[in-house]
C-alpha cells in the first residue's frame, strides 16, 4: 500500500508542453478540476520557454512569471502543481529540437538541469511540498547502453543525474517534496533510489495497443481496432491479469515505503470510447487498490474529458466545450 503521497487525481496541464507553447493556462480548468473533485495538475514543461538565444543559463523572467501564476492557480484552487520538465537541458521524448548535449552523459547537460532545477527550488521555497513538487525529468528511456535513436543512457548514468538534481534542490530547498518519472519512459522503477527520498512515477499507457491506438509518434497507425479485454501489446495479448503484472514492481516499490503516484495515463482518441471506459476501470481499480493516484495525460485534448474529440462519444455541451460526461463519471468513482 503507497503511504507516502495523498492519492492524488487529476490531469497533465499542457500549456508549457513544447517549444512553441505560450505558457497561458486557463483559470477555467483549475475551477472546474477543483469543482469535480480533483486536486493535481502536473504541468510538463519546455525549459527552452525560459531562457533566451538558446544559452541556457539566460532567464527569460516573462515565462518564469507564468510558471509563478500556475503555482498560484494551484493554490487558489486546492490543486497540488507538479512541476515537470518535460524538455530538461539535454533530453526529452519529445523530438521537435535537437538538444545541443545530452543529459545523460555530458557534465555541460547536467550542469544546466542543476541550475534549472535550483532556480526554481530558490523561486519557491516559501511554498510547501502540500502545494508543489519537482518531476525531475519526463520519461527517461531504456537503461540500455547506446538505444537508439538518441540518448544512450545506462542505470548508473540515470541514478547520478537524479542525485545531482536532488543535492542541487535540496541544497536550498531541503524539504521539497521530488519525483523521479520511471525509466523505460516511465515503466520501470528505481529502488536503488529509495535512499533519497523521493517519490517515483509510473505511467497508465499499458497496454498500448489500447492507449495509442492510431498514434502517429508511436507508429500506431497499423495496429488492430483496440479490445478488452484482450488488447494487442506488441504481439501479446493482454487483459486484468496482465496489466496487475506491470503494475507489481511498482506496488513492490509502494511496500518498500517509497512514494507512487501515477504521472500520465489515459488513451488517445481513435481507441472506441466503451473500451477505453472499461480499460481505465481496470486502470483504476489496481491503482486505487494500492492507493496510487494519477493524472490523465490531458484534460482538454485527446486523452482527456474535455474537447477530446472522440467520433463516438455523445458530448455534454459545457461553457463553449464539450465534455465526457461518461469518462468524468468513471473518473469521479475512484
Amino acid at each position: 500500500m503507497q503511504t507516502v503521497l495523498p492519492r492524488w487525481r487529476g490531469f497533465n496541464l499542457l500549456e508549457m508542453f513544447t517549444v512553441k507553447s505560450d505558457g497561458e493556462f486557463h483559470e477555467d480548468d483549475f475551477r472546474w478540476m477543483r469543482d469535480w473533485g480533483f486536486d493535481f495538475a502536473r504541468i510538463p514543461a519546455c525549459y527552452t520557454l525560459w531562457i533566451e538565444d538558446d544559452d541556457p543559463y539566460k532567464l527569460h523572467e516573462p515565462m518564469l512569471e507564468k510558471v509563478d501564476r500556475v503555482v498560484r492557480l494551484g493554490q487558489q484552487y486546492g490543486i497540488h502543481i507538479s512541476l515537470n520538465f518535460h524538455r530538461a537541458p539535454g533530453y526529452s521524448v519529445n523530438r521537435e529540437r535537437d538538444e545541443p548535449f545530452n543529459l545523460w552523459k555530458d557534465r555541460d547537460a547536467l550542469d544546466a538541469f542543476c541550475f534549472h532545477w535550483q532556480t526554481f527550488a530558490k523561486r519557491y521555497r516559501s511554498i510547501t511540498s502540500a502545494d508543489l513538487s519537482f518531476d525531475l525529468v519526463n520519461e527517461p528511456p531504456n537503461p540500455e547502453e547506446g538505444r537508439p535513436p538518441h540518448y544512450p543512457m545506462t542505470r548508473a548514468d540515470h541514478e547520478r543525474v537524479v542525485r545531482a538534481a536532488v543535492a542541487a534542490i535540496r541544497e536550498v530547498d531541503p524539504d521539497r517534496l521530488i519525483i523521479a518519472d520511471g525509466m523505460g519512459y516511465g515503466r520501470i522503477p528505481a529502488p536503488e533510489l529509495a535512499d533519497t527520498g523521493i517519490a517515483q512515477s509510473c505511467r497508465a499507457y499499458e497496454p498500448m495497443g489500447v492507449s495509442h491506438y492510431k498514434a502517429s509518434w508511436v507508429n500506431g497507425m497499423g495496429w488492430p481496432v483496440p479490445q478488452w479485454p484482450g488488447a494487442w501489446h506488441y504481439g501479446e495479448t493482454w487483459g486484468r491479469a496482465e496489466l496487475e503484472q506491470a503494475y507489481q514492481p511498482w506496488i513492490e516499490l509502494a511496500a518498500q515505503g517509497i512514494g507512487v503516484h501515477c504521472g500520465e495515463a489515459g488513451a488517445f482518441s481513435y481507441t472506441p470510447h466503451a473500451v477505453v471506459l472499461a480499460w481505465f476501470r481496470d486502470v483504476l481499480d489496481i491503482l486505487t487498490a494500492h492507493n496510487i493516484g494519477y493524472a490523465l495525460w490531458n484534460f482538454r485534448g485527446a486523452f482527456g474529458i474535455v474537447d477530446s474529440r472522440r467520433a463516438d462519444v455523445a458530448y455534454e455541451d459545457w461553457h463553449g466545450h464539450k465534455l465526457d460526461r461518461a469518462f468524468l463519471e468513471l473518473l469521479q468513482e475512484f
